[in-house]
């Protein structure tokens, strides 16, 4: 074999390789989907012939025997997810499942963005009682397969029953977790640190509804947080902005999880030379989706008025030095513990740039049950602490 005939077979071997992967990927998805299908399915065959024949609790576990006897490989039907799965079916009736369908559809158009998702939840949750207590109709394979529900894993549908029992929230995390891939551990951190309330439900402090125009207005709304929970960070009596910044990039990993989808970090303590004199922004971030820099700056202490007039400087500066035409205007963020929600408001008025402010927490003043161990990545860390 020549040279030139050994490098397209390593061409053609790559193209085949690419193309197993993607196939064992789809039968993976296609197994879990059927499997969440027959569970669903199972599920509503137990509630059917309860109310029907008044058979009572037990029933599961004489089932979940005899399928043990008949079945002894197959794992899955314990008494425990038995019960899962008639859980499972009485909260996603048909009715249910018809709606979750309607609402992702909907998504799927071009500028749905974040007031509509809240708009559409909403209704959702004012419909709940009424939907769930339908009983089924008949039950229809190919919508569930169609649902959302087919393509999130078991073991997520087992922490959304377990800690959400808002039928509207429970699908926004759904979404969340079908648009960021997220893994069942991330899934619960976000529950337990209350994602869907600090991002969707909370007050936000900020400027953004009069200096962003509106695609971009719903997106960064959405992207803000209050609070924001950084508990990897370690408090101490000495902590300050400095030490705080310096834990924050050497957990980085961590920090860009929690600031959410899209953040990019550029660098900490990012030097300007303005009139002489030398400045330094704290952190200095690129979002790939609002194609904009994001300037956040620290304070270990409540708000300030003054907080505000510096994060503009640093935003007009990004602005002047480092945006480019095909960029959009530059955004700031203050994170500060605690603030006068009244005084912050004041305090953002008359300026043109956006600008947001957040509270944040960290080890110190969180709860235990809030507490969470993050995924890491390493090598990334380490690359960070090479550069300090």
């Amino acid at each position: 074999m020549s040279s030139n005939q050994h490098d397209n077979y390593l061409l053609f071997l790559s193209d085949v390789k690419i193309k197993i992967l993607e196939a064992q990927l789809k039968t993976v998805v296609a197994a879990n989907s059927q499997m969440l299908l027959l569970y669903w399915q199972l599920g509503n065959y137990i509630l059917a012939n309860q109310r029907q024949k008044a058979w009572g609790a037990k029933v599961i576990e004489m089932l979940a025997s005899d399928l043990k006897k008949e079945f002894p490989q197959l794992k899955g039907f314990s008494v425990r997810n038995l019960k899962y799965m008639r859980a499972f079916a009485k909260v996603y009736s048909v009715v249910v499942i018809g709606k979750m369908i309607e609402i992702e559809a909907s998504f799927k158009q071009e500028t749905p963005i974040v007031q509509q998702l809240v708009a559409l939840l909403e209704e959702a949750q004012k419909h709940e009682a009424i939907i769930v207590q339908q009983a089924n109709a008949q039950l229809s394979e190919s919508q569930f397969l169609t649902s959302i529900l087919s393509r999130i894993s078991w073991s997520h549908h087992l922490i959304l029953i377990d800690k959400v029992p808002s039928l509207g929230k429970r699908f926004w995390y759904m979404l969340n977790t079908l648009e960021h891939g997220n893994s069942r551990n991330v899934l619960a951190m976000q529950i337990e640190s209350r994602l869907f309330e600090r991002q969707i439900t909370s007050r936000k402090t900020n400027n953004f509804e009069r200096t962003l125009p509106k695609p971009q207005t719903d997106f960064a709304n959405y992207l803000l947080k209050d609070p924001y929970i950084f508990d990897f960070v370690q408090a101490s009596e000495k902590t300050n902005e400095r030490n705080i910044e310096e834990q924050l990039t050497r957990h980085i990993t961590k920090f860009l999880l929690e600031l959410g989808q899209g953040f990019a970090f550029i660098g900490k303590q990012i030097h300007f030379e303005i009139g002489g004199n030398d400045f330094f922004a704290d952190l200095l971030f690129y979002h790939t989706q609002l194609h904009a820099y994001v300037v956040v700056e620290i304070k270990a202490r409540p708000f300030e008025p003054g907080d505000a007039s510096q994060l503009n400087f640093y935003v007009n500066v990004v602005n002047d030095k480092l945006k480019t035409a095909t960029d959009n205007d530059t955004i700031g963020i203050l994170l500060c513990k605690g603030k006068n929600e009244v005084v912050a408001e004041y305090a953002l008025k008359g300026y043109n740039n956006a600008i947001g402010v957040s509270d944040y927490q960290i080890s110190k003043a969180i709860p235990k049950e809030l507490i969470s161990s993050l995924p890491q990545i390493e090598d990334l860390e380490n690359e960070l602490k090479k550069d300090e």
